[in-house]
């Protein structure tokens, strides 16, 4: 596999869409036809930063939240010992009650050193206005040969050739 970077400053955009997965669905489109996709780029234009607030953090929910952390943790490390001693079995299950323990005591303590400077859950993601296909110039014309056959997707904005 030929490794190639989309210089987007010099590429042409094939199309614009309102959704990651309709340009996603563009670049599919472009692979099932033998593309050399290495060639294309997806371009998020007016990007903003999304965090979803999922609920209230309280000194409860963070020992948990550490809980499931340090069981997990507590596996990984018991996996690793019953790897090396494999009739040990007590070993994996004591290291996930040790690690949940620490976890759920670590997850409270934290909480509470913030002293409700952010008592709230949430997650965060990127949101972009509108995903633009990107193609090296050199490509150009494969990729519209390619795609102009099919009839627009909904909510696409055809881009003029000066782009």
């Amino acid at each position: 596999m030929t490794q190639s970077h989309v210089d987007v400053r010099t590429g042409r955009a094939i199309g614009s869409y309102p959704t990651y997965a309709e340009a996603q669905r563009v670049v599919d489109r472009l692979s099932d036809e033998k593309f050399p996709v290495e060639h294309v780029s997806i371009v998020g234009k007016d990007l903003r930063l999304v965090e979803k607030v999922v609920g209230r953090m309280t000194v409860g929910r963070a020992a948990l939240a550490g809980l499931a952390t340090g069981a997990w943790f507590g596996a990984v490390v018991g996996l690793v010992f019953w790897i090396v001693s494999p009739w040990a079995l007590g070993a994996v299950v004591a290291a996930v009650l040790i690690g949940a323990l620490f976890g759920a005591i670590w997850g409270a303590v934290a909480h509470l050193l913030t002293r409700g400077e952010r008592d709230f859950a949430s997650v965060s993601g990127l949101d972009a206005a509108a995903y633009e296909v990107i193609v090296d110039e050199s490509h150009f014309a494969d990729a519209l040969r390619i795609l102009e056959p099919a009839s627009p997707a909904p909510g696409t904005r055809p881009t003029s050739d000066t782009g």
